[in-house]
């Protein structure tokens, strides 16, 4: 009996909400009908969750596709979050640059007071009287090979000047904090030194100087090559990400890329860096204390 009862309400629910009214608009002077329409409470639902749908489905898309969703909390802007990246590396750039300064004052205010002592070395008289008094004459064959070597090297133009880059007042920084992996060898047309360093690393600018290329190499990956002053380039390659752009000004020490792993010659992540003088390659290794 109890269970005919609910099977009976049940169909008298589907009966009441699928039952349809009628909805009628009459003339109020003639009393005549000008509209009217059949509406079940079903129908009225489905209609009514349909245009909700769809007003939240127009307001999402409007929201998404204009710059309304700037004003919504937690978002925020492709640029605004790209200048937060770069805060942040000037930022960390900065904070180095301040405990190297610190450090150095350290050292220099060490000297000034006396507190640092000077390490105990012969004097130059004395290491030029052991060196004469212990030095061996020369045979006849050795001062014949001397003269010879001597004579030909005169007109050897392979000898190369033992200083010919001027560097007086320029300090090169560190462009990344890595291990030398591979050397420069100009023979083998490496003309660089690659540093092996963690990923997305942040590298710095070696000097003050303006960026004249940043764009993608396929075997050197990302590029970017900052001109200098007194006519040096420098060149860092293999980068994840360029922070910089061609006509930007860098001070020394400024983040201008991330270390990567980009290139078809990159073998993991590291940084291939060039110095050269006028057009020429030199070794970084003989300017920068890696």
């Amino acid at each position: 009996m109890a269970r005919k009862q609910r099977k009976n309400n049940k169909k008298s629910f589907w009966h009441r909400i699928r039952f349809k009214y009628k909805l009628s608009f009459f003339n109020e002077t003639t009393l005549e009908e000008v509209w009217s329409f059949r509406l079940s409470q079903l129908t009225a639902f489905l209609t009514l969750a349909l245009f909700a749908f769809i007003l939240i489905a127009f307001t999402a898309l409007i929201i998404i596709k204009t710059p309304i969703r700037n004003y919504l909390p937690g978002y925020l802007d492709v640029e605004i979050r790209k200048e937060i990246v770069d805060n942040a590396l000037r930022a960390d750039s900065l904070e180095r640059m301040i405990s190297i300064q610190s450090l150095y004052l350290e050292n220099v205010a060490g000297i000034l007071s006396g507190t640092i002592e000077l390490d105990s070395i012969r004097q130059i008289d004395s290491l030029a009287h052991v060196d004469a008094n212990y030095e061996i004459p020369r045979s006849k064959s050795e001062e014949k090979f001397v003269k010879s070597f001597e004579e030909e090297e005169k007109y050897n133009l392979t000898v190369l000047n033992p200083n010919p880059v001027p560097t007086d007042g320029i300090f090169f920084y560190k462009p990344v904090n890595g291990v030398v992996s591979s050397h420069y060898e100009a023979d083998a047309r490496h003309f660089g030194v690659d540093l092996v360093a963690a990923p997305k690393e942040s590298v710095l600018a070696t000097l003050d100087g303006t960026v004249v290329f940043t764009g993608f190499d396929p075997n050197f990956g990302n590029v970017i090559q900052l001109q200098h002053k007194n006519g040096f380039l420098s060149v860092y390659k293999h980068n994840e990400l360029l922070l910089k752009e061609i006509g930007d000004h860098v001070v020394a020490g400024e983040a201008i890329a991330l270390v990567g792993n980009t290139g078809k010659l990159s073998t993991g992540p590291h940084l291939h860096f060039e110095l050269w003088y006028k057009g020429i390659p030199v070794n970084p290794e003989e300017y920068i204390a890696f």
